[in-house]
């Protein structure tokens, strides 16, 4: 079984189709369709039903979507991690919770590529939830989240502990006002619906937006409150805008830090990453 072969497969699933495969990996749609009929014969059974034009995956197919993913991330990272003996190239594929990359990851990052100047980086924003996801597909090679995380085939290492407080605008009650969420999969969104609930908060309502800036924005004009990391609302430009309630410990504590694949080669690169974020957080909490 050739490794051309699971990539040619992955690519037909995750771009929908014959064609768009072939674009995507710059060659023509008779060489896609060939190197499916030979991994089928290979493997003694169909990966896809054809449906007219159209492909959908088979039994067999999503079994072997999971090993192939697996398969090409651990050739992946096994030349990632040969070159990175050297330190001399590379391919970090990073992902990250919003708040997390405005508060840790700039000055990580520039300690990864001070150390390894030729490491690629490719930095992905999304929630928990997602992004564990992604971690779990092989589609990065970390992602940091807000915790704990507990999966067999997943490493937590803890790297910090945010405090949660209520943020509403000044002169406004947050009693009186709908909650602003990051979408679904955050594990904010999840301490704020309980707070909500246990305060009893007149407003049940609740809107949703898919970035920090637009969240923060729209509650320094009074829309809305929500849950967020004391410093992302002390560093933001609407801080003078907004009022900072502090939340019981149980609410507010929220261990955050870097998950990888478990079985996963060492990567010089991801503990470069590691202790420039753990290094940095008592310096971070002092300020």
């Amino acid at each position: 079984m050739e490794l051309i072969a699971l990539r040619t497969f992955q690519a037909v699933v995750e771009e929908g189709g014959i064609l768009a495969a072939s674009r995507k990996l710059n060659t023509v749609q008779s060489n896609v369709t060939g190197r499916i009929r030979k991994l089928e014969e290979e493997l003694g059974a169909e990966l896809f039903f054809r449906k007219g034009r159209g492909l959908e995956l088979a039994p067999s197919g999503k079994v072997l979507l999971d090993y192939a993913r697996r398969m090409l991330m651990l050739e992946r990272q096994t030349s990632a991690a040969v070159r990175l003996v050297g330190e001399s190239a590379g391919e970090l594929r990073i992902g990250t919770m919003e708040t997390f990359a405005a508060l840790h990851l700039p000055g990580a990052l520039k300690a990864v590529r001070t150390r390894h100047p030729n490491i690629e980086l490719r930095v992905s924003t999304g929630t928990t939830s997602s992004l564990t996801e992604k971690v779990l597909d092989h589609k990065l090679d970390c992602a940091f989240v807000a915790g704990p995380v507990v999966h067999p085939d997943l490493r937590f290492d803890e790297l910090v502990v945010e405090e949660l407080v209520q943020v509403h605008a000044a002169n406004t009650d947050p009693v009186l006002l709908p909650l602003i969420l990051f979408r679904e999969g955050c594990a904010y969104r999840t301490r704020a619906i309980a707070w909500q609930r246990k305060q009893g908060h007149a407003v049940a309502d609740a809107m949703e937006f898919g970035t920090l800036e637009g969240i923060l924005g729209c509650i320094a004009v009074g829309l809305g409150w929500s849950l967020m990391p004391r410093r992302v609302v002390e560093q933001s430009p609407h801080a003078p805008d907004l009022a900072i309630e502090s939340v019981p410990p149980e609410i507010a504590r929220v261990p955050t830090g870097m998950i990888s694949l478990r079985d996963g080669p060492p990567m010089v690169a991801l503990k470069t990453l590691s202790d420039a974020i753990a290094a940095a957080a008592p310096e971070q909490r002092a300020a």
